[in-house]
């Protein structure tokens, strides 16, 4: 395991973010799966994020990124769904004829931390501490 740090501190911080299409409308091929990924990965570096793993399904992307313990991640995610729905529509133009409006993503979203410990063996740690 590799920790990161910075001036004042040390950190491994581990997110997965879950995005669903509007209206569960099944849209995402391969091509707009790569192009959603290369627009994280275009727009990551800004907010102090890494783009750790990608996939998808037909209606929704899982994402595995490391994050910064400054990184704003509601002003990131907000970020990157207001660019990527603006870019995979202009670009895809036969996604409009399923979506409309200027959206693309749900407005809500999914985002679990996640760590390498099961949080039972961090419970333990935790409750462990100070005894001999």
């Amino acid at each position: 395991m590799e920790l990161e740090s910075n001036n004042h501190s040390v950190f491994l911080m581990h997110y997965h973010l879950v995005l669903v299409v509007k209206y569960r409308r099944r849209v995402i091929t391969a091509a707009v799966s790569d192009r959603a990924r290369e627009i994280f990965e275009y727009i990551a570096p800004t907010y102090g994020i890494t783009l750790e793993e990608w996939n998808h399904d037909v209606d929704h992307v899982h994402m595995l990124f490391r994050a910064q313990p400054k990184t704003e991640l509601s002003k990131f995610i907000c970020a990157y769904k207001s660019a990527s729905s603006r870019l995979l529509k202009k670009e895809f133009p036969e996604i409009r004829c399923k979506l409309w409006k200027e959206y693309f993503w749900s407005r809500s979203f999914c985002l679990l931390t996640t760590g390498r410990a099961p949080i039972d063996v961090i419970h333990r740690y935790i409750e462990s501490q100070g005894r001999k």
